[in-house]
């Protein structure tokens, strides 16, 4: 067993094994195939993660052929580097060249493929020009779960982002908040997941009194004083793979409609955390958690979803929200975070990564979800 600093590392084999899922789902789901372009599914897939440039890189999936990567020249030395290249012909183009002209004779001509959603619209556009009987459908509404189900290698990524993020809430809740801005928290937080391991910060919520009412408040300089509710909701990329977390805190001794509103919210992600269980369609972990909030009278202000997944992107498929029929499936990881506002007053969200066990649900985050108190 390897440890949170050192994860077993992915090979080749793994790549070419998530290759090969995704070709096949892509059949199932009635397409010719997938295009693949640089971001967090090129990443997912081979483990190259080059610029996403109007150069046109490329990787075509599909069902029985060998996946190919389409590259520009000048990037093909880096390509030949990642981790799952040996499990992929490149196809390099030179400048001068069209793309399209090299991609083409990949494609079936009058296909429809699921294409990245953050492919340029110019790469589009480009491989429709030159193959007009194609057409093209987003991954994330053809194939939503393609990167959902983790195995144990990604399980042991997101659990020590998990643990990073945790020693962070840890460690914030010795600093002192009252007279500071939010923005000094905020540095103090992004400072806190950079030590322990994170090579990326995605986010750094610190939402106090008032601003805690807006779920996603970017921190700012209002100074925050005694008496303030603040909500800290934080994540970043560890070893590649998300943590996202919130607790929310009281500086000072919280009054009683402040701790009452707490203890909802606490109880809500708690439903909404027993809930989970494979073959419960997503949906039900939102119903879970709202209904302990609109019991108490506070459903108008749960004013999001309870979750979304996460994974080499801190927020992807699946998402907890009425709506999403796709039963659990041991090893999808997602937040469950309901939250309750009040405009003008203050704000409460309670969030944890949970991975679907083969029997229930195991939270990756595990500091205490009790109000705690700060100075």
């Amino acid at each position: 067993m390897s440890s949170p600093e050192q994860p077993v590392p992915f090979t080749a084999d793994d790549y070419r094994a998530r290759m090969e899922r995704a070709a096949e789902s892509a059949a199932e789901a009635g397409l010719a195939g997938v295009l693949v372009a640089p971001g967090p599914d090129l990443v997912h897939l081979t483990g190259y993660h080059p610029v996403n440039t109007e150069r046109l890189t490329l990787l075509v999936l599909k069902a029985g052929q060998d996946p190919v990567l389409v590259v520009p020249t000048l990037e093909a030395p880096d390509a030949e580097e990642a981790v799952g290249s040996p499990a992929l012909t490149l196809r390099d183009w030179t400048d001068g060249k069209d793309p399209y002209a090299v991609t083409a004779p990949l494609l079936d001509a009058a296909g429809r493929f699921g294409i990245s959603d953050n492919a340029w619209a110019m790469h589009l556009l480009g491989l429709q020009n030159f193959l007009p009987g194609t057409s093209y459908v987003s991954l994330t509404e053809a194939l939503p779960m393609l990167r959902a189900v983790k195995d144990a290698a990604e399980l042991e990524r997101l659990a020590a982002a998990g643990a990073a993020a945790d020693a962070t809430y840890e460690e914030i809740l010795k600093v002192r908040f009252s007279g500071r801005k939010e923005t000094d928290v905020a540095a103090d937080l992004a400072a806190l997941l950079k030590q322990f391991g994170h090579s990326q910060v995605d986010f750094t919520v610190v939402g106090s009194g008032p601003n805690g009412a807006n779920p996603h408040h970017e921190a700012g300089d209002r100074t925050i004083e005694r008496g303030d509710m603040v909500v800290l909701d934080f994540g970043g990329l560890k070893h590649g793979y998300g943590s996202d977390t919130s607790r929310t805190v009281h500086v000072g001794e919280p009054g009683a409609e402040e701790q009452r509103v707490h203890d909802i919210v606490r109880e809500a992600q708690e439903a909404g955390c027993r809930a989970v269980r494979p073959g419960v369609a997503c949906q039900e972990i939102d119903r879970a958690a709202r209904a302990v909030i609109t019991e108490f009278g506070y459903g108008e202000r749960f004013i999001h979803r309870t979750g979304h997944g996460i994974g080499v992107t801190t927020h992807e498929p699946p998402y907890m929200i009425e709506g999403e029929e796709q039963p659990l499936v041991p090893g999808m990881c997602f937040s469950v975070e309901p939250g309750i506002y009040l405009p003008g007053r203050f704000g409460v969200r309670i969030e944890d990564i949970v991975t679907v066990t083969e029997d229930g649900g195991r939270r990756l985050n595990t500091t205490a979800r009790e109000l705690a108190i700060v100075e």
